[in-house]
């Protein structure tokens, strides 16, 4: 029978790769918490026609990404998520959150779009994903960066740059677009057919080209900072201001533009070089008309995505990621209650402890103990048992390397106290 295979592009996450995940997911949602952000969760299947209208219906994921279907039973048709703010927002609009006055929320999860699987970004990826609905001021897209800058630091990452944006209001990017079209009929031999295609529709997204006769023109582009008018740009200088005042490093870059329509005003990446090409691995930006777009009453709003993949990318394997305290080694019926007893009571002390099971002789049981990744063997035997003591053997240190060190006999009890007190 032929053996069965994942779909390219939706990956398996094994357990010795699962540590860096739980470690990521546990930072970034402690750091979530302590700015005030609560957890909020959405479907990951929406009827289709909330991304048409909420990403614009001439952007890549509308028109080339998305998975999409017909509801066998209904007809309905839906789409695995490309993104996750579109469907947190009208989770937001359907349940009146922001009746009491504004929200903060994060999410993690998977979204789906059907792409060339390329570094760090697959067919199915993660995102984590913050979101402030009912906040106007600049005060907030700062907090957003300022708590990721914080994210950073608590992973260990310091390789990534903070590039930001103004895209303006509705009124300033309709001005800047006319501009920005007879800009490009006066280049088009530069344009390759992606570009020309989208001369008409969404000339914006030509700015973010890869393409190298494209970027040469848009070194010439007008830029939207220009067409900014007293509102927008004193929303942009606040926000600069308070990122100054924050430590917080950024440079302007005029041609951050964003996958999603949605987008006005702030609009922001956070960006690593570490594997090459500019890769961005946190992005977003402000959607002040998005609740109306869905259907909603007006409400402000803020967020990003940040691929997960990407970032796991970036932390370093070394880091003892959700390292086992102990392995458990026994032998003997007398033993193996008392071992029983003891992970028991030592993981009540907040230990993680894997206790041995199936069998075998003290020497297998120890080359397990040591491919286990714990930090100790706990070793009991009949003798043992009977006088309530341990045999705790060093295996690794506190970062995870192997070491060599001497075996002690503790009391049951004393044994989780010496754990700790072993640096």
């Amino acid at each position: 029978m032929e053996k069965l295979q994942s779909v390219r592009g939706m990956n398996d996450v094994l357990p010795d790769e699962s540590r860096k995940w739980e470690f990521f997911e546990e930072t970034v949602t402690k750091i979530a918490r302590q700015y005030g952000y609560r957890n909020m969760r959405a479907p990951i299947v929406e009827h289709t026609p909330l991304f048409v209208r909420a990403i614009g219906d001439v952007t890549d994921i509308v028109e080339k990404e998305m998975y999409s279907f017909e509801d066998k039973l209904n007809g309905e048709k839906l789409t695995l998520r490309p993104e996750l703010t579109a469907g947190l927002v009208r989770a937001a609009i359907e349940a009146n959150l922001t009746y009491n006055g504004p929200v903060r929320i994060y999410n993690l999860g998977e979204v789906f779009r059907h792409e060339r699987p390329q570094k760090g970004r697959y067919r199915q990826f993660n995102q984590f994903d913050v979101e402030c609905f009912g906040f106007e001021g600049p005060d907030v897209d700062a907090e957003l960066m300022i708590m990721t800058a914080r994210i950073w630091k608590a992973v260990g990452i310091d390789d990534v740059r903070l590039e930001i944006n103004s895209l303006g209001n509705t009124e300033e990017r309709n001005a800047y677009r006319a501009k920005l079209i007879s800009f490009y009929e006066s280049n088009l031999t530069a344009l390759d057919d992606e570009a020309k295609r989208r001369l008409h529709t969404n000339p914006m997204r030509i700015l973010d080209s890869k393409v190298a006769s494209v970027i040469e023109v848009n070194k010439g582009a007008p830029n939207l900072l220009d067409s900014l008018e007293a509102e927008s740009r004193a929303h942009f200088d606040g926000l600069q201001q308070l990122l100054s005042e924050a430590g917080v490093a950024f440079v302007v870059n005029p041609r951050i533009v964003r996958g999603m329509d949605y987008y006005n005003r702030t609009a922001f990446e956070f960006v690593t070089e570490r594997f090459g090409n500019p890769l961005t691995v946190c992005g977003g930006g402000r959607y002040d008309g998005l609740f109306e777009q869905l259907g909603g009453k007006p409400t402000p709003g803020i967020g990003y995505g940040m691929g997960v993949e990407r970032v796991l990318m970036m932390i370093e394997d070394s880091v003892a990621f959700g390292q086992l305290d102990a392995y458990l080694v026994h032998a003997g019926e007398a033993a193996r209650v008392a071992a029983g007893k003891l992970a028991e009571a030592l993981r009540d002390a907040g230990l993680a402890v894997a206790q041995h099971a199936g069998g075998g002789s003290f020497k297998s049981q120890m080359k397990k103990a040591d491919a286990s990744g714990a930090r100790f063997a706990l070793i009991v035997g009949d003798n043992e048992a009977a006088a309530g003591t341990v045999a705790v053997k060093p295996l690794r240190d506190a970062n995870g390397a192997p070491i060599q060190g001497e075996q002690a006999i503790i009391t049951g009890l004393s044994v989780a106290e010496h754990i700790r007190s072993v640096a």
